[in-house]
């Protein structure tokens, strides 16, 4: 990026600071709508409940704030990369982001997309996207080196349902009954279920309490009092049964 690049994007920080929440929110709203395929991808719980735009509101904020030298968000950028890996976000999909928060910036801002600021913005979209994408890449190639491993979605069956005090302890095997990778407590999974009466599915994550070391994945479910009709969480505890199926991404550490 240029001087004057850096200078336009960094001038938006002030606005970022005040509205942040309504153009993420309003991004979201303006993307789903134009891609509903995507709705597979997004948790619209976490959309629902505002979690999701209020992340991202955050994200783009401490990305213009150090525009200079992105370097000072590693720790954020292996953050955000791991939670992509678990979802399989592909790079393909960078290209429907980026054209929907531009259109969003000038929209809600009310600047013409022909205009210097949006140029700006794209430099740096565009110059983050490609950070993310190659962190994701590696991360993708280290996954599916594994043994056992893979990237992406793989059918996992419910193998047994144990009811417990605080919710249901969930046990997966994988269809295709070939090996998968071991996990350590505290990394987690992607689970995604497919919504009753709805033509889509949801992802979420679950974390492991304990290693895993069987052939199997066990993680507790908890009810979510305050979710919506998309809560995955709900959705295995109401609907899902043993031999059901579900997909499952590679266990992430966090």
């Amino acid at each position: 990026m240029n001087p004057q690049q850096i200078e336009l994007v960094k001038n938006t920080v002030p606005v970022l600071r005040e509205s942040g929440v309504a153009l993420t929110s309003y991004f979201y709203a303006r993307m789903l709508k134009n891609h509903p395929e995507l709705n597979n991808v997004f948790n619209l719980d976490h959309q629902s409940s505002g979690r999701q735009p209020r992340a991202l509101a955050a994200a783009v904020l401490a990305y213009a704030d150090n525009i200079e030298n992105p370097s000072v968000l590693a720790k954020a950028i292996e953050h955000i990369t791991t939670k992509h890996v678990s979802l399989d976000i592909r790079p393909e999909q960078y290209a429907i982001v980026g054209d929907n928060l531009l259109h969003s910036i000038s929209e809600v801002l009310d600047v013409p997309m022909e205009s210097e600021l949006i140029a700006a913005w794209k430099v740096a979209y565009l110059q983050l996207a490609d950070i993310l994408i190659g962190v994701e890449k590696q991360k993708y190639d280290n996954l599916a080196a594994q043994n056992g491993g893979w990237a992406g979605w793989r059918t996992f069956i419910v193998k047994n349902i144990e009811s417990l005090d605080s919710g249901k302890r969930f046990s997966l095997v994988p269809q295709d009954a070939q090996a998968i990778v071991p996990a350590d407590a505290g990394s987690f999974i992607s689970v995604k279920v497919k919504v009753p009466n709805q033509s889509i599915e949801q992802p979420q994550q679950f974390s492991f309490t304990e290693d895993q070391i069987a052939q199997e994945y066990s993680f507790v479910v908890k009810a979510e009092e305050t979710a919506t009709e998309f809560s995955v969480a709900n959705i295995l505890l109401n609907t899902y049964q043993v031999n059901d199926v579900v997909q499952v991404s590679a266990p992430v550490k966090r």
